[in-house]
């Protein structure tokens, strides 16, 4: 086995360093509010990118330029970034108001008593159809704080139960990009993958539930939360849900969510035509810096690969993980220290995708798996981490609402990463991989 170059991996260190670095400091040194996340992330890939090219001088400036294209222009980056496109026109076309209707439809048939539960289930659910843990959040966290307001339970428990099932979601859903990211990069398809993950995820979800039940039976719970619903404009979300496990093509997936999606707002009068086309460039406009993350990642992971940066990397490896299992834990750690680095579960998976796919060829690990492991892992850790944009994003809509919380006071209730991470090494570990076809 080839012992590499260690220092090819000089440019993934540095955006470590500085992104990491410069994070912290504005998060808690300067106490900048969402610190991390007003760091352009794309100007800190840019650095790594020009520390990339001024290594390995026996390569002419032209022949990186070429190696940059090459990968850039892999048939996989290229159906990614169509993707990621694509499920930004559905976004838009059908908006985020109707995961409100689920929580207020939900809310009003099933007694107080278990709304903890309920808001889990809502925020697994909203999150599977809308892709997005975080828009999720948003939606979502306000009505928690009213519930816990009107009913007595403890806030931080109904926050705690949102996150939880916004990652649950987030995880499974189709059209995030974590989803679109990992399947992509390993070659495998999205149903694949949900198979692998749902036996995964499904025993975790369901120990969550019966562990908020356990902590909100406890709780002496009066009041009713009641608010406007409508139930048709679920329906797109339905269907791309449907077409996600049956049909092969996600691109028709997304066309019928997409038709669907219009002929709904615009019958029930939610949206002008007007609206709604700039409503589509707005779902495609949010994909924007996720499109060239993933740009500047590949044309860094070409370079590092020429540079025998991956070789090194996975001669450690091997030193470090031997055997199959453990190798599948290796690929999980490895995406949850870009997840550290980073708080952005895409980016991280956008990272660790190319290590992760020689790592795996390597271990004799199928891709669906791959895939799985590393939207598992990066769901486990960016759910947990204080300073991730779930986190951040809660406890600010929750202040919004009147009641302020501290990460340290919602990170006990988070019970679905820990129980998560849990079931991924029992699968790891004890459950053998399933013999079917990729």
């Amino acid at each position: 086995m080839k012992k590499g170059n260690a220092l090819a991996l000089l440019p993934i260190g540095l955006f470590v360093v500085l992104y990491l670095g410069l994070g912290i400091l504005f998060e808690y040194g300067f106490r900048i509010e969402m610190g991390f996340y007003q760091i352009p992330i794309v100007v800190i890939f840019m650095a790594a990118l020009l520390a990339a090219c001024l290594q390995n001088r026996k390569v002419t400036f032209e022949e990186k330029l070429s190696l940059m294209g090459k990968g850039i222009g892999d048939k996989n980056i290229v159906t990614m970034i169509l993707i990621f496109l694509t499920a930004g026109v559905f976004v838009g076309t059908v908006g985020r108001e109707s995961a409100q209707s689920v929580a207020y439809f939900m809310l009003s048939i099933i007694p107080v008593q278990l709304a903890p539960v309920v808001l889990f289930v809502v925020s697994a659910f909203v999150s599977l159809a809308m892709g997005t843990s975080v828009g999720t959040i948003t939606l979502l966290t306000p009505i928690a704080v009213s519930v816990a307001s009107a009913s007595g339970f403890n806030a931080a428990l109904c926050v705690g139960s949102v996150i939880g099932g916004a990652m649950f979601g987030d995880n499974l859903s189709f059209i995030s990009d974590t989803t679109i990211a990992a399947c992509n990069g390993q070659g495998c398809r999205m149903k694949d993958k949900f198979r692998e993950n749902f036996l995964i995820a499904l025993p975790a979800a369901l120990l969550a539930m019966i562990v908020i039940l356990l902590v909100s039976l406890g709780s002496d719970v009066t009041g009713q939360v009641t608010g406007d619903y409508d139930l048709l404009q679920l329906l797109p979300y339905v269907l791309v849900l449907v077409g996600g496990v049956f049909l092969n093509n996600v691109f028709v997936v997304l066309l019928i969510g997409i038709l669907s999606g219009a002929a709904i707002m615009l019958a029930t009068g939610a949206v002008q035509p007007t609206d709604l086309l700039s409503s589509m460039g707005s779902g495609v406009s949010g994909m924007y810096e996720t499109i060239l993350v993933t740009v500047l990642v590949t044309a860094i992971c070409a370079l590092v690969r020429k540079n025998g940066g991956f070789d090194a990397l996975l001669y450690a490896t091997k030193r470090l993980f031997k055997g199959k299992k453990s190798g599948q834990l290796g690929m999980g750690l490895l995406v949850g220290a870009m997840d550290i680095a980073t708080a952005n579960n895409t980016v991280a998976i956008v990272m660790a995708n190319p290590i992760a796919k020689e790592m795996a060829q390597s271990y004799g690990v199928s891709p669906r798996k791959t895939a799985s492991i590393l939207d598992t892992f990066s769901c486990v850790f960016q759910g947990v981490i204080p300073y991730g944009a779930q986190m951040l994003v809660a406890l600010t809509a929750a202040k919004e609402a009147g009641v302020t919380l501290s990460a340290f006071e919602v990170m006990p209730y988070l019970f679905y990463p820990f129980l998560l991470l849990l079931s991924s090494l029992v699968f790891i570990f004890l459950i053998p991989e399933r013999k079917t076809k990729t």
